[in-house]
């Protein structure tokens, strides 16, 4: 059995390393130092990989997303159709909810204010509302989502979450559909958004889309709000409109982990601009030791007849 791993981006020699290890009885192969007959590949380790690579691979029984998500195959029009896995590890998902959490508590309790106070000798406190007068709105309540909502919640912020279809959260106050995100988005002062990319949520985060969050007098008076959080995908926002939003007062602020075309340009201004906060799409770099270990298990309880686990449902994109 061959697993090719195919990762652009990504140092693939060290990968291969790893599942030499976990895997000894399997042959370990890297694009593009492939050797051997293609015919014997049956699985694909892939991230952005080059779309007629997975066409030409004609005995491919399994793809693994290396990430969370999976936009980067399924907008090839000739992916073979095999199941798609993605990775769902303890790792990523407890390294997602720390990047959250940690961008939540910047926003709330005021780090941009103090950075700057601190460049000019300033010795001045402000007021911070409490977690529990602050409401946060995630968008998004599969692994990462949930996990993120629940972990907010025990620190005391007033959690809403947001799905395509219902989903039940505990402590958490669920809302789906058009209407549902029309509800959750007036009541939140803090977005966070960790939707997957697909053609409903392509373009969804823009400025109709911000001016509806809270504008209320139920907002507590020393909460700067709106604040935008995203680590899901680029794609799913308007990068113009965010800007817009931002110089016009509709955000108060954001923090951004991903973008619409990545590595973010030189120029673009997202770079210096006063109230943005941004990380290098690293919100969820996960363990790689780690991820090689998920997949290898999969592998190993795939030959065993166990089955699959977080296939990728394609309908629904994710």
């Amino acid at each position: 059995m061959a697993l090719l791993i195919a990762v652009n981006g990504w140092d693939s020699e060290s990968w291969a390393t790893r599942f030499s290890a976990l895997l000894p009885d399997h042959d370990i192969r890297r694009h593009p130092e492939t050797t051997g007959e293609l015919s014997d590949i049956r699985y694909l380790l892939g991230w952005k990989t080059d779309p007629e690579l997975v066409a030409a691979l004609p005995n491919l029984e399994v793809i693994f997303s290396l990430g969370a998500g999976v936009d980067h195959l399924l907008k090839n029009p000739d992916l073979p159709d095999v199941p798609m896995v993605r990775i769902v590890d303890p790792d990523l998902t407890m390294r997602m909810s720390e990047w959250v959490i940690l961008q939540v508590l910047l926003h709330h309790r005021k780090d941009r204010l103090y950075r700057a106070q601190q460049a000019d000798h300033l010795w001045k406190g402000a007021d911070v509302p409490s977690a529990n007068a602050v409401r946060v709105g995630i968008l998004g309540q599969g692994v990462l989502g949930a996990d993120a909502a629940r972990k907010l919640a025990l620190l005391g912020y007033q959690v809403a979450g947001w799905s395509r279809t219902p989903k039940s959260v505990e402590g958490v106050v669920s809302f789906s559909g058009e209407d549902g995100l029309n509800t959750m988005l007036r009541r939140t002062d803090i977005l966070v958004n960790l939707l997957p990319l697909t053609p409903a949520t392509t373009g969804l985060i823009d400025y109709d889309l911000l001016s509806k969050l809270s504008s209320d007098g139920q907002r507590h008076p020393d909460c700067d709000a709106p604040i935008l959080i995203n680590a899901g995908r680029g794609g799913s926002q308007v990068e113009d409109d965010i800007l817009r939003a931002l110089d016009d007062g509709t955000l108060a602020a954001c923090s951004l982990d991903v973008f619409e075309n990545e590595p973010l340009t030189a120029t673009s201004p997202f770079w210096d601009h006063p109230r943005v906060s941004l990380t290098p799409h690293i919100a969820a770099d996960s363990d790689p030791q780690a991820l090689s270990v998920y997949v290898a298990e999969r592998i190993r309880a795939y030959e065993a007849g166990e089955g699959l686990i977080n296939v990728v449902d394609r309908t629904a994109g994710y």
